[in-house]
C-alpha cells in the first residue's frame, strides 16, 4: 500500500537509535502501569512537555522565551501535588513513568530531526512519517527480543498459564469484574493482546503524522490533554479512587498546559511579526 523505504547506513543507525528509545519508553511505561493505577501513571506522564522542552533545547539549541518555560512550572507543580496526594503512590510507578518520559522525549526529538527535509534526503528514500514509525517499530521489536528472552523467555509459558487462570480472580478482587471481560480463555487473551497492540500502533502512527507538522513540545502538550480522557476512563472502568488533592493537582497541571500553549503561540507570533518587519525595513533601504 505504501512505497517501501530504502535506508542508507546512516539512516539505519539513526532508526535503531530511535527504536531503542521507543522500546525503552514503552518498556518503562508498561512497568509503571503494572506497579500502580493507570490514573497515577498518566498523571506523571503529563510531565512530557517539560522533558520535551529540555531535550529540544539541549540537543538542537531550540530555546524558547523564559515565560514559556515558566508556564511549565504549573505543570510540574500540579503533577507533584497529584502524586503526593495519590492514595496508591508507588515509587516504582513514579520512577518508571519518569524514565519513559525521557525515552519518549528522545524518540520524538530525534524523529523530528529525521523528518527534516534536508536530513531525510541523506537517510534514504520514501522516509515518510508513517514509514518512519513502521521502521522504528521493527527496530524496537528486534531490540526487545534479547530483553524478553533474558527477562521471561524461559518462564513465558508458565506466566501465560498463570495469566489465563488468575486474571478473572484478580479482576474480581479489584472490584471491576463487571467492566473487564473474562480472559481465562487463552484465545481471548491472545485476541486482547493483538487488539491492544493494533490500537497502540494506530495511535502512534497518527502521533508521528502530527509530529511531522508540529514542534515536539507541542505534540507533548497534545498528549497531556489526551491523558485527561484516559485518566477519567480508568477511574470509571477500574474504579481506582482519586483523592481531592490528586484532582486539584491534575487540574493545576492541565491549566499549566494551557498557559504553555498560550505563551508559546503568543511569542511565536511576536517573533514572526518582528522578522517580517525587519525584512520589510531592509528591503526598503536598498537603492
Amino acid at each position: 500500500m505504501r512505497k517501501c523505504p530504502k535506508l542508507t547506513p546512516e539512516g539505519r543507525r539513526l532508526c535503531y537509535r530511535i527504536g531503542f528509545y521507543h522500546a525503552t519508553g514503552q518498556f518503562l511505561t508498561v512497568m509503571s502501569l503494572g506497579a500502580g493505577p493507570v490514573s497515577f501513571t498518566h498523571i506523571v506522564k503529563a510531565l512530557e512537555p517539560f522533558f520535551f522542552a529540555i531535550i529540544s533545547a539541549l540537543l538542537f539549541d531550540q530555546w524558547m522565551k523564559p515565560q514559556v518555560y515558566a508556564s511549565l512550572i504549573f505543570v510540574v507543580g500540579g503533577v507533584g501535588c497529584a502524586c503526593y496526594g495519590e492514595r496508591s503512590f508507588s515509587w516504582m510507578a513514579l520512577t518508571t513513568a519518569m524514565g519513559s518520559n525521557v525515552g519518549f522525549a528522545l524518540r520524538a526529538v530525534l524523529s523530528k530531526f529525521v523528518m527534516n527535509t534536508e536530513t531525510n534526503s541523506k537517510l534514504g528514500e520514501y522516509i515518510t512519517s508513517n514509514n518512519l514509525f513502521g521502521i522504528v517499530t521493527w527496530c524496537a521489536f528486534f531490540l526487545s527480543i534479547p530483553v524478553a528472552l533474558v527477562g521471561e523467555g524461559f518462564t513465558f509459558l508458565d506466566l501465560w498459564n498463570k495469566a489465563t487462570t488468575t486474571m478473572t480472580e484478580t479482576v474480581i478482587m479489584e472490584g471491576a469484574a463487571a467492566a473487564v471481560p473474562d480472559y481465562s480463555n487463552p484465545i481471548r487473551l491472545a485476541r486482547a493482546v493483538v487488539t491492544s497492540g493494533l490500537f497502540h500502533y494506530m495511535n502512534n502512527e497518527v502521533m508521528y503524522q502530527t509530529l511531522s507538522k508540529v514542534h515536539p513540545v507541542t505534540l507533548a502538550v497534545g498528549n497531556t490533554m489526551k491523558r485527561v480522557f484516559i485518566m477519567v476512563a480508568s477511574v470509571i472502568v477500574f474504579h481506582n479512587p482519586m483523592s481531592l488533592q490528586s484532582v486539584m493537582g491534575s487540574t493545576i497541571g492541565i491549566l499549566g498546559v494551557f498557559l504553555y500553549s498560550f505563551f508559546k503561540q503568543h511569542y511565536e507570533r511576536a517573533e514572526s511579526k518582528m522578522s517580517n518587519s525587519i525584512a520589510i525595513a531592509s528591503s526598503s533601504e536598498r537603492p
